[in-house]
């Protein structure tokens, strides 16, 4: 695909969501859920399970992972175990998409602006994306004082820290809490079909827009 530098296209901005979207972050955090869980001597959980308990941060994740959720007395215990262990453990598995690497060069290449925005632990966002993604501008996780997608804060500071506006951005996610946000932010959304969720999960929540590639996106943004 040729490269050619953006002059009067519209949306020159693209914000991604990070698990499931541009990293497969899923074995370190079936690992990392299950070293707590079996430390708490709660049983452990499968691959699939822990697909279908990720997409709204790890708190979350350890809600549904844990017998009884926050009402278990050990719940803050294992969460806690969770994040230690995570922290240290985040990159022993954990890889970019294929096509990935390429999508974000070209795109950096055609003079877009690229953001992530994820619910994951803020460190672990930082350390990621400057091992995995250069090309990317901002980066910003799971802060204090900063509301968790799908509230659309994490995406108006990013624009903000762009210096962009929402009418010039689009939204690049995998599951319904990507959706959430994006329509919370006031801005379109892409759902990619090689993350956490499938198609017919993001149609019930919404979804219109669908990229099986990566490099797809380009076509999309092609056409707005």
């Amino acid at each position: 695909m040729g490269v050619g530098k953006m002059s009067d296209k519209k949306i020159n901005t693209v914000i991604f969501d990070l698990d499931g979207t541009l990293l497969d972050t899923l074995e370190d955090l079936k690992k990392a859920t299950n070293y707590a869980l079996k430390f708490c001597n709660m049983p452990e959980r499968t691959l699939d399970e822990v697909r279908r308990f990720v997409g709204n941060g790890v708190r979350n994740l350890m809600i549904r992972a844990v017998p009884d959720g926050e009402s278990n007395s050990e719940f803050e215990r294992a969460f806690a175990i969770f994040k230690e262990y995570y922290g240290q453990h985040c990159n022993d598995a954990t890889k970019a998409y294929d096509g990935i690497p390429q999508l974000l060069q070209e795109l950096k290449d055609r003079g877009y602006a690229l953001a992530i925005v994820s619910n994951k632990i803020d460190s672990a966002v930082q350390d990621l994306n400057h091992k995995y993604f250069p090309q990317v501008d901002v980066a910003i996780g799971d802060r204090e004082n900063l509301k968790r997608k799908p509230e659309p804060d994490s995406v108006n500071l990013a624009l903000d820290v762009l210096n962009k506006t929402k009418q010039e951005a689009i939204y690049v996610g995998d599951s319904d809490v990507d959706l959430q946000t994006a329509q919370n932010a006031g801005l379109p959304c892409i759902s990619v079909l090689w993350g956490f969720r499938d198609k017919e999960f993001l149609i019930e929540h919404g979804a219109t827009v669908f990229v099986k590639k990566p490099m797809e996106i380009i076509d999309v943004l092609l056409q707005m």
